[in-house]
């Protein structure tokens, strides 16, 4: 990967922080406690239904649009959309959470995912740029629709945090749309049994792993909006975002790491470079972390409000485990290049029967803290499967969550060239 685009990518990632966290303090003292747990669960019922929908759309996209004619591709993808789209979220119309916004969920997923299949073929067409612009872009849209239907024309009803976002989506897969169809040849258009079956098998393949791992990410909202009700939900979620955020340095590293593997043959050296890559992440990761917890809980009521005064508690409480996640990220990103991929499947089932073990017996009694400690033991035992599995092919030594000085100081050189994550 060239260093322009690595940089690239890491920028953007950075903005995408930026205005995820915009969105967050917009969110939350704009609609408050209940009105921002309402918009994590309808964000979370999304990714499930994404999960659905990638199985034609995301990596199959990328990964047949070299094999076969684009116009195949993207017609199995967007028509994959429209069918998930509303055949899945009906059956979430079952849910009494999302019985209100059904015809925006509606919206949002079938916008979602045909914007996803275009976001897909710039990745598959290796034009990173493209993806980077777009990925910025649909955070930036989406609060500056937010402002324009709140604050300027006076719409204050929580229903327009999804209005904002539907017609950011729709904006967005017009925009991408007008660079996929320059070149494209409607005559190429057919169905493809073949394509069809195999686009199926590798998408449910590559899917089920990433949905088992969101499931232990975010069952514990439902498990409170069950128990608690919607504005334990939305105090939580503003925690869990603060602390998840403290990743963002962790996956541009596995994302090198998992490269970098994959194009060498030297097992000894794909080892030491993924132990460096633990030692920079442990190290910047407390970092992040030590900052977060200077910050007095004013200063989060202060950009959250007042409802939100339980953050910096809930960020103390997650922090094990955001720590144990942020370096077993990496280990896992070493053992998916080198396709030993059943381990991090055990490690996803493992984390998953801890957080449904302990949600139900923590959330009724603790409600917000018994969640924060189901995540924290799930993270942990999950991650612990990985260091496991990781120190058996290789010695375990202490300093190896620990930079040397020279190691330090060739860091601290990287990090002013900006050549960290060459």
């Amino acid at each position: 990967m060239k260093k322009k685009t690595i940089f690239q990518t890491v920028i953007s990632r950075f903005l995408i922080l930026f205005f995820n966290f915009g969105l967050i303090i917009f969110s939350s003292n704009i609609w408050g406690s209940h009105g921002k747990g309402l918009i994590s669960l309808v964000t979370a019922d999304l990714a499930i239904i994404s999960f659905f929908s990638n199985i034609f759309v995301a990596g199959s996209v990328s990964y047949f649009l070299t094999k076969y004619p684009k116009e195949q591709v993207l017609f199995f993808a967007y028509g994959w959309s429209v069918l998930v789209g509303i055949g899945i979220v009906l059956f979430f119309g079952a849910v009494p959470h999302t019985a209100e916004v059904l015809p925006f969920l509606i919206a949002l997923s079938v916008l979602l995912s045909l914007y996803n299949a275009n976001i897909s073929f710039f990745i598959g067409s290796q034009d990173i740029r493209k993806f980077n612009i777009f990925s910025v872009l649909q955070l930036a849209i989406h609060l500056f629709f937010i402002v324009l239907l709140v604050f300027v024309l006076g719409f204050a009803n929580v229903e327009m945090y999804f209005v904002a976002q539907i017609a950011c989506y729709f904006l967005l897969f017009m925009i991408s749309s007008f660079y996929l169809f320059k070149n494209f040849e409607r005559t190429r258009i057919s169905f493809s049994k073949s394509l069809a079956g195999k686009m199926f098998s590798y998408g449910w393949k590559t899917q089920l792993s990433a949905f088992v791992q969101f499931l232990n990410y975010r069952l514990s909202f439902y498990f409170l909006e069950f128990f608690k009700g919607f504005s334990s939900v939305g105090i939580f979620s503003v925690g869990v975002a603060i602390s998840e955020a403290v990743w963002t340095i962790s996956r541009s590293l596995s994302v090198i790491l998992y490269s970098n593997v994959l194009n060498t043959n030297d097992v000894q050296l794909a080892i030491n470079k993924t132990k460096i890559s633990v030692r920079i992440s442990f190290l910047i990761t407390v970092l992040f972390l030590f900052v977060l917890l200077l910050i007095p809980a004013s200063g989060y009521i202060f950009f959250f409000g007042e409802d939100f005064h339980q953050t910096k508690s809930i960020i103390l409480l997650l922090s094990p485990g955001i720590l144990a996640m942020s370096v077993s990220n990496i280990i896992g990103h070493y053992f998916a290049a080198v396709n030993k991929l059943k381990i991090l499947n055990i490690k996803s089932i493992a984390g998953l029967f801890f957080t449904i073990l302990l949600s139900w017996y923590c959330i009724p009694r603790w409600g917000i803290l018994g969640a924060c400690f189901a995540t924290t033991v799930s993270y942990c035992i999950s991650s612990a499967l990985l260091f496991w599995k990781f120190y058996q092919i290789t010695e375990f030594r202490y300093r190896d969550f620990i930079l040397s000085k020279s190691e330090l100081r060739i860091f601290l050189e990287k990090v002013k060239s900006g050549s960290l994550f060459s």
